[in-house]
């Protein structure tokens, strides 16, 4: 068992997931605010390298397009796997063997 500053308190198991469900969060924040810096440098970056209001619009849609794919992966990772699990199944097919014509007279085929 994992014990906190005080001796006397004890974690138990739901406190162990509570602590690493606030984990996953905290990171997934992480990644995000991450990904919202690069966004913003790539749109700096690409004004800076053009000096071209086209590219820098088209950064920012780009840098937002993808921002939006990582906040709402959750509903993306949703959506395609009912997809996926929609489907339609291959069909089963059965294959006939084929006859193969007797040989007659030293090896010609009749």
């Amino acid at each position: 068992m994992h014990t906190t500053t005080d001796p006397n308190t004890v974690l138990l198991a739901g406190d162990i997931l509570t602590w690493a469900t606030t984990k996953t969060n905290q990171v997934g924040t992480l990644v995000k605010l991450v990904a919202g810096v690069g966004v913003i440098v790539a749109i700096f970056g690409a004004y800076w390298k053009t000096k071209s209001w086209v590219a820098t619009v088209v950064a920012f849609l780009l840098g937002a397009l993808v921002l939006w794919g990582i906040a709402n992966m959750p509903s993306l990772q949703t959506k395609v796997g009912s997809e996926v699990n929609s489907a339609p199944q291959p069909k089963h097919v059965q294959v006939a063997p084929r006859e193969v014509p007797a040989a007659v007279d030293g090896g010609h085929v009749l």
